[in-house]
């Protein structure tokens, strides 16, 4: 009998204490929910063995990254219903344990099982990371955890960011900007905040394929050591570099930041590289990096910021960013990030909060890859493009639901005698 899908969204309305708000498809054939409503098409018994055996997050990623769970409808409207009724339930959501005290909950449970078929549990797709068990954030365990990231391919994004090359959220004027106008003046506001000029030395913590050291170099005259500790990075910031000929001005490195020892700059910007950086580092990155400024130099830290919770001992790493994207990476709230920073020896002089600017780049980057699908999936496999476009629509919509935020934080090696070099009007930037 073709009544799969009824029996999934049965569960569904229990487990979430309503019934979900997409509609259902499954293998064979029958559909359940809201007529009208984006589907979620469940294409075998296998997605609920991966569900069964991993509930939650990661089960419905492990689903999603092999094939076995897709979306027929607009992505970012599924992904914002889900957030509606899944994300913002918060304190209210019953957990699973909580649910399988209800009868008819286990009752259902035992009709998945049988549905499901052969009980062993499905391998996880090969694009998952190793899970460590501890985020211990080791020189050895952060070039893994990048490795894993960033070189996914050269070409790959170059599909998703566009000729720039300009990783993390580009600044817009309009939603009716370009993207590439958006990411050079997202570069140009960082040049503006650190007061760069002709003769200075710039730090670039995790300087990607180079855009920002090569848009310093050349529009303001400084000299740029950027380090990453993508080989791949590496090697195409290089390329870049020569073919703009500024191999007299930038150093490309390929460098844990940790082992940065020729200071003093002028001027450090670390740009989305804090979040690899982990909870128990964060105080030995802001100590490193005030010890690398000369006095009156200017750290400028882009970087995304979670909101905090009121038991900040029940954080937990996102299952799915953890396991596929972001290996050991983590959030902190800005508060938080003010304070390690002032900690370290920092005056904190400006906080912009650019949350906006980021929903817009990610949907920018998901068109591109969505435009060029067959290319990303020739050049990475399905699964890892499968990953990209999901992690990029949730975030976008993760950003729009204020769920997440990115803040550029300006601060300053103040000296001795108080004198920071800051403007009296330091929005003159803008």
């Amino acid at each position: 009998m073709a009544d799969a899908a009824q029996r999934l969204q049965g569960l569904f309305a229990q487990l979430l204490g309503a019934p979900p708000p997409v509609r259902i498809r499954a293998w064979d054939g029958s559909q359940a929910g809201p007529p009208g409503a984006p589907t979620l098409v469940v294409h075998n018994r296998r997605a609920l063995r991966r569900l069964l055996w991993k509930p939650g997050e990661l089960g419905l990623a492990r689903a999603w990254v092999a094939g076995d769970l897709d979306i027929e409808g607009d992505l970012y409207t599924t992904l914002d219903l889900l957030a509606g009724d899944i994300w913002e339930r918060g304190e209210d959501a019953r957990t699973l344990t909580q649910a399988l005290r209800d009868p008819e909950v286990r009752a259902a449970v035992r009709g998945l099982i049988k549905l499901a078929g052969t009980p062993l549990p499905p391998a996880p797709p090969p694009e998952e990371a190793r899970a460590p068990r501890r985020h211990l954030h080791t020189k050895r365990s952060d070039r893994r955890a990048i490795s894993h990231h960033y070189d996914v391919g050269n070409d790959f994004y170059e599909i998703v960011l566009g000729p720039s090359m300009v990783y993390s959220c580009a600044y817009w004027d309009s939603p009716d900007s370009t993207l590439e106008q958006a990411q050079h003046d997202k570069l140009e506001l960082v040049c503006r905040k650190l007061g760069l000029s002709p003769g200075q030395r710039l730090l670039d913590v995790g300087c990607g394929w180079g855009s920002m050291a090569i848009h310093a170099a050349r529009e303001h005259g400084v000299s740029v050591v950027g380090v990453t500790l993508s080989q791949e990075q590496a090697a195409y910031a290089r390329k870049r570099v020569a073919e703009e000929g500024l191999t007299d001005r930038i150093e490309i490195r390929v460098q844990d930041y940790r082992d940065v020892r020729d200071g003093p700059y002028d001027a450090i910007s670390s740009i989305g590289m804090a979040e690899h950086v982990g909870a128990e580092r964060y105080l030995e990155y802001a100590d490193g990096l005030y010890d690398l400024l000369k006095p009156g130099g200017r750290l400028l830290n882009h970087q995304i910021a979670r909101r905090p919770q009121r038991d900040e001992t029940t954080y937990e790493v996102d299952a799915f960013i953890d396991s596929y994207v972001f290996p050991g990476g983590e959030l902190q709230p800005i508060g938080v990030t003010v304070t390690q920073l002032e900690r370290a020896g920092f005056e904190v002089r400006d906080v912009e909060s650019i949350r906006e600017h980021y929903a817009l780049t990610l949907r920018r980057w998901v068109s591109r890859l969505e435009a060029d699908w067959k290319r990303a999936v020739q050049l990475t496999g399905p699964g890892r493009a499968r990953v990209w476009r999901l992690y990029m629509a949730a975030s976008a919509v993760a950003f729009e639901r204020k769920r997440i935020g990115v803040n550029q934080v300006l601060a300053v090696r103040a000296p001795e005698s108080g004198e920071s070099g800051m403007p009296l009007r330091a929005r003159t930037w803008n």
